[in-house]
Order: structure tokens, then sequence, then C-alpha cells
């Protein structure tokens, strides 16, 4: 149980019920960092927008699975347990055909060595942007966008690059300061419909 109130789905109504209705999974499922905005729903509203059209939007050009990865490494640089196990499933399943490269890149995350995980180089690099952005951002450069610009990396990769790397931060905060653990989830859901940007749906 988180530390405050929450609304279970059985007992919402209204405007709640009607974005539970929007974001459940099987066995009308809500996970549990949604939940512990129901007892003000506009800002579950806010949560799953931007989750959805930076994580999960057709117009992002960088894999899916890379954009978990930068998620996964980000929450764990936070030690957020409960985005770490929840975003590494959903990683998992996007490298379904490549399970040994998936366990490679959490032991090189939970090692906190990502020298040693499967990525090429310009991966990494944005790996690095990631940790920097999470542990010193006030020490970020305009250098720092440069050099992944000279790795190949187009501006708006980059946008998407940074996105996910705040989005994650947010997500671990809200998280952490208010209690919230994997009980009763379904890990590794998402709200995968990319070309829906306003189906938010957890399969």
């Amino acid at each position: 149980m988180p530390w405050i109130k929450t609304i279970a789905y059985d007992d919402a109504s209204g405007r709640l019920k009607k974005l539970y209705d929007r974001v459940k999974g099987p066995d009308n499922n809500v996970d549990n960092i949604m939940m512990v905005h129901s007892l003000r729903p506009h800002t579950m509203e806010g949560h799953m927008s931007i989750y959805k059209y930076v994580l999960h939007h057709t117009n992002n050009e960088i894999p899916k699975w890379f954009l978990e990865t930068l998620g996964v490494w980000v929450s764990a640089l936070n030690d957020c347990t409960y985005c770490v196990e929840h975003h590494f499933a959903g990683l998992r399943r996007l490298l379904a055909d490549d399970e040994e490269k998936a366990e490679a890149i959490r032991q090189a995350i939970d090692n906190r060595n990502i020298s040693s995980a499967p990525l090429d180089e310009k991966q990494k690099l944005a790996m690095k942007y990631a940790e920097q952005l999470t542990l010193a951002p006030s020490q970020m450069s305009e250098d720092t966008v440069n050099d992944l610009r000279e790795a190949g990396y187009s501006d708006g990769e980059i946008l998407e690059i940074n996105q996910v790397s705040a989005y994650f931060s947010y997500a671990n905060r809200t998280v952490l300061g208010l209690g919230c653990s994997t009980s009763g989830d379904i890990l590794g859901l998402s709200p995968n419909k990319s070309d829906d940007p306003d189906n938010w749906s957890h399969t």
C-alpha cells in the first residue's frame, strides 16, 4: 500500500472511473503508479499523456527497446525498483527474440557498468547523457549535446533521449515519494498501440 489514500478500481466513479477505464490492463488491473494519482485524477491524466507521448508514440525514431533501456537505466540510478522491474519486463518483452541481450543489459545496469552492455558506442553515449542528466543536471552543457550529434543522432532523436530521461526521473520521484510498490501490478504492461496516441490501455 502507498503512503497516501488511493481509490481502487471497483470504488471509482465519475472522471476517475473513466480514466481508469482508459489505462487499465487485463481484469481491470490499474498499475499502482497510476492509482496513486486517484485523489487528483487530473494529475493522472497529465502523467499518462506525457508517458504515452514520450515513450510510446509512433513518431519516435529511436527504437522503443532502447528508449525502455534508457528508462531502466535512469530508474536504477534513482534506486527506483518499481520502475526498474516494470520497464525491464517491458524491455525483455520487446527483445523476446534475444533474451541473452536483455539479460546482459540488465546485468550491466545492475552493476552500474554501461561499458559492458551489449550496446553500440552511439547508444552508450546516450546512456552517458541520461546518467549525467539524472545525477548532475546542472553540469550539462552544449558540448554534451554536440557529442550526441557528432555520434549520429539527429536533434529530434536527442530530444527523444532527453524527454525519456526526464520523464523517468519524474516517474521515479512519484513512486519513491509516495511509497508505491509493485504489489498487485502486472509487470511489463504498457500502452503499446503507438499508432493511436489516445489509446492508453495497457497490454
